[in-house]
């Protein structure tokens, strides 16, 4: 492989440094290959690395870090590039390290309940690994065929069963990763820290600002005896909301409870043919798990439930085949967007439960005031919403009002007692929210706890928090003078 002329901040010392580290077929320079690496999920913010570099051991990106360091220039992890909010944009540009050749499942011991994995490993292959073990692990987050656990703990990402088993942070006990300053640390284990810092908790959801993941422990969670699957079809997004409320007043807590409404309705039955109601306003997927002898009593309430708050229909799974046909329209409902728009931006804002209708209501007003087609999909069972915005990149005014419409709605998520995340984190895209959600102290805090992590932030500059970026790149610009600032 020829490596090509560096551009921007990388000098050809550096270069040959990386390509030493790595191998010259484990790096990309040339302009056209780094192309592909402009920007994750979150396409409306975009700029090229300088290098990407494909690692695959933890000395590699140990390596890779000191050099980073002594020359100065930042330096940021990406996983399967699903983010949200542009978690692994390179800000600045810089040297971009991809994880995805570290995709091992190092252990599994389901004596003790655990696993350890690399950073790069897709969520989906550990649940394949684990089929027949009776155990599984319980974060499945809607990109779970294509994202990585290492993604996930950056993200704290959740996922459908967030609702009764918890997000990613409930599940990890371990976290080995290269420090900013290139120091191999190791955090926790299979049976956690074993003091009174939760140090894994505070990791994971950093958002990669406080070094690169090599390793995960990961819990593993025994498999329910059986389910129950049903999908009920309601006519008004209120009804919805109301039989969303009945459920978890009634003191049952599903395994998962999600909601679609009639534009995400109409793409999945373009794509799959289920066979949903095309008249329908909503949809709800409902799963409950535990001991079979329960179950059927449970479904019974809520197919109660659902019929006095509105619902026309509902529709119990009879099969393995249904439930999985369910939840593969559920995991598959962002790609069948593409049938709808040539681009989307997907918010990931929180609000009470009891605020659904509310705010469902806003974000269809927010819509027609826009000119914004907006479809949405969510975990209802903890309001975790995600309205998705219809437009074309290509066109710069529909862009200004994706995002004047997405300001809108996170800034309604506030003011009704919630937050702009829930799972797919700030990122570049939520930082001017921070000091709305949080006071200056709170702020200072956050910061004092990052720079104890990342003292010279180089480490995904302009990521989270407001000031983290500027300060980073700041001592970028004054320890090597004509360095590009960050975006």
């Amino acid at each position: 492989m020829t490596i090509s002329a560096p551009s921007g901040i990388i000098s050809d010392d550096l270069l040959c440094e990386l390509a030493q580290h790595v191998g010259t077929d484990q790096l990309l320079s040339s302009q056209d290959e780094l192309l592909v690496y402009e920007c994750d999920g979150y396409v409306v913010e975009k700029n090229v690395p300088d290098v990407v570099v494909f690692p695959q051991s933890a000395a590699e990106i140990q390596a890779v870090v000191k050099s980073c360091v002594r020359h100065g220039v930042p330096f940021v992890p990406r996983g399967a590039g699903t983010s949200l909010a542009g978690g692994c944009l390179p800000v600045g540009g810089g040297v971009m390290i991809s994880l995805t050749r570290m995709k091992q499942i190092l252990e599994i011991n389901t004596r003790d309940r655990y696993a350890v994995v690399q950073p790069g490993l897709v969520n989906l292959h550990l649940t394949r690994a684990l089929a027949g073990t009776g155990f599984h692990y319980a974060p499945d987050p809607s990109s779970q065929g294509a994202c990585t656990i290492g993604g996930n703990v950056a993200t704290n990402s959740g996922g459908p069963h967030t609702l009764k088993y918890g997000v990613t942070v409930n599940h990890v006990t371990g976290v080995e990763f290269v420090s900013p300053t290139g120091e191999l640390v190791q955090i926790g284990g299979p049976c956690g820290c074993g003091d009174d810092l939760d140090l894994p908790g505070l990791f994971v959801g950093s958002e990669g600002t406080f070094g690169i993941v090599t390793k995960i422990w990961v819990k593993l969670t025994r498999n329910p005896e059986s389910c129950r699957t049903m999908l009920a079809v309601f006519d008004s997004t209120d009804d919805t909301s109301q039989a969303i409320s009945s459920i978890i007043g009634a003191g049952i807590v599903p395994a998962a409870l999600e909601m679609m409404d009639q534009g995400i309705i109409t793409a999945l039955e373009e794509a799959f043919a289920f066979g949903f109601p095309l008249d329908a306003a909503a949809v709800l997927l409902i799963e409950v798990d535990g001991l079979d002898v329960a179950l059927d009593q449970e479904a019974e309430t809520i197919i109660t439930l659902c019929k006095q708050s509105g619902a026309r229909e509902v529709r119990l799974s009879q099969t393995e085949e249904e439930r999985a046909l369910l939840w593969k329209c559920r995991k598959q409902a962002f790609g069948a967007i593409g049938r709808l728009a040539p681009s989307y931006c997907t918010q990931d804002g929180v609000v009470p439960r009891t605020k659904l209708p509310q705010i469902l209501k806003f974000i269809a007003d927010v819509g027609e005031r826009c000119n914004i087609r907006i479809v949405n999909v969510f975990h209802a069972g903890d309001g975790n919403l995600h309205p998705i915005l219809l437009f074309d990149e290509r066109d710069r005014e529909q862009v200004r009002r994706v995002m004047d419409a997405s300001d809108e709605i996170l800034e309604m998520c506030i003011e009704l007692g919630g937050s702009v995340t829930g799972e797919h984190g700030i990122g570049v895209e939520k930082i001017s929210f921070m000091n709305r959600l949080f006071s200056e102290q709170d702020l200072d805090v956050m910061g004092d706890v990052r720079r104890v992590f990342n003292p010279d932030g180089i480490c995904s500059p302009g990521k989270l928090l407001p000031t983290a970026g500027a300060c980073g790149m700041e001592h970028i610009q004054r320890e090597h003078p004509g360095r590009r600032a960050a975006m």
